[in-house]
């Protein structure tokens, strides 16, 4: 069956050589045009395909649903420190109060006191709190963290992801997902 594509229809699904996704927060996805020009260059195989195809007036081609890279990219030991990571490493959950709404992030160690924006000195807050502990300490409040923060590996957002699974999964991609997860007997 060969149907219409819009722009933004149809991801694919990257892994590795090694058959592991590249990144699972955010999943690696490649629009269709893009894999499409990745499998002319030769760049990756070809692992599952959707029912769909885009075709010219002399030649069609189904649209890739999963790829893997020919060669091994290296992962990463540690994450990009942003805004997201450090949501994801606290569960998107203020660290004082454990709400999840309007949250922001906190240094523990204010920065008008000399602390940095650094994976050891941030946490997730909501705003509430975070204006209640505004410039100060926590000793001075008496206002702690449930969890000290700290570096994160690329393992520990990945097992905190498995909590706020992307909105689509293709059926395809689910055989590629999660294999380090733990099976049931």
């Amino acid at each position: 069956m060969t149907i219409a594509v819009s722009s933004g229809a149809h991801p694919a699904l990257v892994l590795n050589a090694d058959y592991r996704p590249l990144s699972y927060y955010p999943l690696s996805l490649w629009s269709w045009q893009d894999t499409i020009k990745a499998v002319f260059l030769d760049r990756v195989n070809i692992v599952a395909e959707y029912d769909a195809a885009v075709r010219s007036p002399s030649f069609e081609f189904r649209l890739p649903s999963v790829v893997s890279l020919k060669t091994f990219v290296k992962p990463s030991r540690y994450p990009a420190f942003t805004r997201f990571n450090v949501f994801l490493r606290d569960k998107f959950q203020c660290q004082y109060c454990s709400s999840k709404y309007e949250l922001t992030f906190d240094h523990l160690i204010p920065r008008s006191k000399g602390g940095l924006t650094t994976w050891e000195n941030v946490i997730t807050a909501c705003s509430p709190c975070n204006l209640r502990k505004s410039n100060k300490s926590c000793e001075q409040l008496n206002m702690w963290p449930m969890h000290m923060p700290f570096r994160p590996t690329i393992q520990d957002l990945h097992n905190n992801g498995r909590g706020f699974p992307p909105n689509y999964l293709h059926e395809s991609w689910m055989d590629f997902l999660y294999w380090d997860t733990e099976l049931e007997p």
